[in-house]
């Protein structure tokens, strides 16, 4: 067969597709109407981990497995567009890693919103303005993002999923090449990521600090002779040529951000719970608050102690663990703890992240 009869052939299987995504878009038309007509949730987190992991498993090949996720999250975010759009605030300003997670999350047919503060985002999502928010928890190489553990003390809004996001960091202008740039502007923290690549390759140019990574894109799409450490996000939405790629210093840099909203989710195939506590102080009170979790075979995943800012030295404690808090297992550690805690909340079961993809 010629290349030309194939790419005919390929012409006609991309009609085929488009005919069946507006047939699948009429069918949810139809399900949102139902949906409003027996006041059910527009959007079913849950179903959406349902439909990529059954499309995985079909998946025979060419077509590469982990190329099946973001295709069919950008399908059922415009079909649920149709329904609703989801209204999602995030950590901003645009072209930020809280921007990309958000992308990666809920697809490009979503309303997103950038807030100012993870505050802000906490506020939008408690308020009704927004059906959820992504803020970030925690970095590979930097640790926890406090403040976002600190909000979940006095906020009601739960944990409903995670996304990890490869904070890969590209030296990005409008010049052609390296020899144009004059100046380089970007997030301190994304500054120390790539300290050695600046000192190797452009120790001689001023750096800029900036409010964010985003913030210095804005300045180098602007400013002649500037160049932004950031995003290939921001590179896209700035227009900006990409430099040098991938000048981090280390490999596999990622960032965790947490999904909020207002409701519970159900249980998936691959869980995970994160609960706050705040133990009794007393000898060996740490171990008796693990302890359920090993009697219950319950892997801990993370923990993290904080000051409770109410009282000097007392502290709560954030731990992630493997399960649904629905699980007659994990209610059974939670009940145990519970008894031993001055304090237990569960702040939400969610799906685990799926590996991040390189963008």
């Amino acid at each position: 067969m010629r290349i030309s009869e194939l790419r005919t052939a390929i012409d006609d299987i991309d009609s085929q597709i488009l005919r069946l995504l507006n047939r699948r878009a009429e069918l949810v038309i139809e399900v949102g109407r139902l949906k409003a007509e027996q006041n059910l949730d527009y959007h079913v987190p849950q179903r959406e981990e349902e439909i990529y992991a059954r499309l995985a498993g079909e998946n025979a090949g060419p077509f590469p497995s982990q190329a099946v996720r973001p295709v069919f999250r950008e399908v059922i975010s415009a079909c649920l567009s149709l329904e609703h759009p989801l209204r999602v605030a995030y950590l901003g300003p645009r072209a930020t890693f809280s921007h990309l997670a958000a992308m990666e999350q809920f697809g490009l047919s979503a309303q997103f919103s950038a807030m100012r503060s993870i505050g802000e985002v906490f506020a939008e999502v408690e308020k009704g303005n927004a059906d959820y928010g992504v803020v970030p928890v925690e970095n590979s190489t930097e640790g926890v993002v406090s403040h976002t553990l600190d909000l979940f003390l006095d906020s009601n809004l739960l944990i409903c999923g995670e996304v990890v996001v490869e904070a890969a960091l590209h030296l990005l202008s409008k010049a052609s090449t390296l020899g144009e740039v004059r100046q380089i502007y970007s997030h301190p923290h994304a500054i120390a990521a790539a300290r050695k690549w600046l000192e190797t390759n452009s120790q001689h140019l001023p750096v800029v600090e900036t409010n964010s990574t985003a913030a210095a894109a804005e300045v180098a799409a602007s400013e002649p002779g500037a160049a932004a450490i950031a995003s290939e996000l921001a590179a896209n939405l700035y227009g900006l040529n990409i430099l040098q790629r991938r000048i981090e210093d280390l490999p596999n840099n990622l960032t965790r951000f947490l999904v909020i909203g207002r409701k519970a989710t159900p249980p998936t195939a691959t869980d995970k719970t994160s609960v706050l506590f705040s133990i009794k102080d007393r000898v060996g009170a740490l171990h008796r608050m693990l302890l359920p979790f090993a009697e219950n075979q319950i892997n801990l995943t993370k923990i993290e102690s904080r000051p409770s800012k109410k009282r000097v030295w007392e502290y709560v404690f954030y731990v992630d663990f493997e399960g649904h808090a629905g699980e007659p297992r994990v209610q059974r550690a939670l009940e145990t703890l519970r008894e031993e805690c001055i304090f237990l909340k569960v702040l939400g079961s969610y799906s685990r992240a799926h590996p991040p993809k390189e963008v």
